[in-house]
């Protein structure tokens, strides 16, 4: 999930975090997931929410195609519940311009916002004026300090974070004919959905694998600094089977180590979708294969829980949606599952 972006910006740093990995996903402070298929607004409440003429504000972090797609998920929903969208915004990764962008959507009155708050303490105070409206806030992987459900929001609607890891370790597993040597460069920071994701991962190797161990560990808060810790790795361990990266965007920088050291046998699995990581996995390369979220059905169930609490009815507090396996096999198919486009025309004419 492009999450991961906002903690390379230093935008969200979430304390008082649990970082050992469980059995499954919880929220920040701990709430039990409930999937994303289970927060359906159903037919028979079309008709009565159309006629309540409701509005919608998207209030996004960033541009991407990942936030595009949970923006394509939202406004198809919303489409189906006849809500105008009012306004559709990106601060940047810019807390203050976050602000600006609530403030400016609240002038139009909107009965809903979808936001992913870019930092949970300034948040707090930048969405009081929407909070004290009575405006349904669902929020996307983060929750503005001190708010409390159901009271204050809707949903925190985020990705199934323990399957993401669990998935990962498992591909890096079989690419490896669950044998050999493994390294494990994990997010530096304290952030949940990361946190977990990177856990995950370990747990499950150590877990389920008895023949695979993890022969080197290394923090990364930086992905400029991938490529040199890459190094290092190998340096210490030439024979080191496969490597699991955090997220796409420093897993550029492992795989352009392996390739300068003119290793084309270690194995790469990484988290979220990028071009280029994919365009070396189709190619038959190191990256064994990228576990990514849905994002077109995360915005779907943000969209869906705000309608919801609109309606007086339970929501979940925290809510997932579906991990997938991307591989050379199904990148066209996993392209489309989780951002709702066709993928990049670099990998299907390979």
């Amino acid at each position: 999930m492009n999450s991961l972006k906002l903690s390379v910006a230093g935008a969200i740093l979430l304390a008082a975090t649990n970082t050992i990995a469980s059995a499954e996903t919880t929220g920040p402070n701990g709430e039990t997931a409930t999937p994303t298929s289970v927060v359906v607004v159903s037919d028979e409440h079309v008709e009565a929410v159309k006629a309540m003429g409701y509005s919608a504000a998207l209030l996004w972090h960033d541009q991407s195609d990942f936030v595009n797609a949970v923006t394509a998920g939202a406004s198809d929903e919303f489409g189906r519940l006849g809500i105008e969208v009012v306004a559709v915004t990106s601060a940047g990764f810019d807390a203050a311009k976050q602000r600006s962008d609530i403030e400016t959507a609240m002038t139009k009155e909107p009965d809903i916002i979808l936001s992913l708050p870019l930092d949970p303490v300034t948040s707090a105070a930048a969405f009081e004026e929407a909070k004290e409206a009575g405006v349904a806030l669902s929020f996307l992987s983060n929750l503005p300090s001190g708010y409390e459900h159901p009271a204050d929001y809707a949903a925190i609607v985020t990705d199934d974070l323990f399957q993401m890891g669990k998935q990962a370790a498992d591909a890096l597993a079989a690419s490896m004919g669950n044998e050999g040597s493994v390294g494990w460069v994990y997010h530096d920071a304290t952030y949940y959905v990361t946190n977990q994701r990177d856990n995950a991962f370990k747990t499950t190797i150590e877990n389920d694998y008895p023949n695979i161990s993890i022969v080197a560990e290394q923090g990364i808060s930086d992905p400029a600094r991938a490529e040199e810790i890459a190094n290092a790795m190998l340096l210490k361990n030439p024979d080191i089977g496969g490597i699991y990266v955090t997220w796409a965007g420093p897993a550029e920088g492992v795989l352009a180590a392996l390739r300068a050291n003119g290793n084309d046998t270690t194995k790469i699995v990484t988290l979220d979708l990028s071009e280029p990581i994919a365009l070396d996995m189709v190619r038959g390369g190191n990256v064994a294969a990228i576990v990514a979220d849905e994002a077109y059905e995360l915005g779907r169930a943000m969209a869906a829980s705000a309608v919801l609490d609109l309606l007086g009815k339970d929501v979940p507090a925290f809510v997932v949606a579906p991990a997938i396996t991307v591989t050379a096999d199904n990148v066209v198919e996993g392209w489309n599952t989780s951002l709702h486009i066709d993928a990049p025309s670099s990998l299907t004419s390979n």
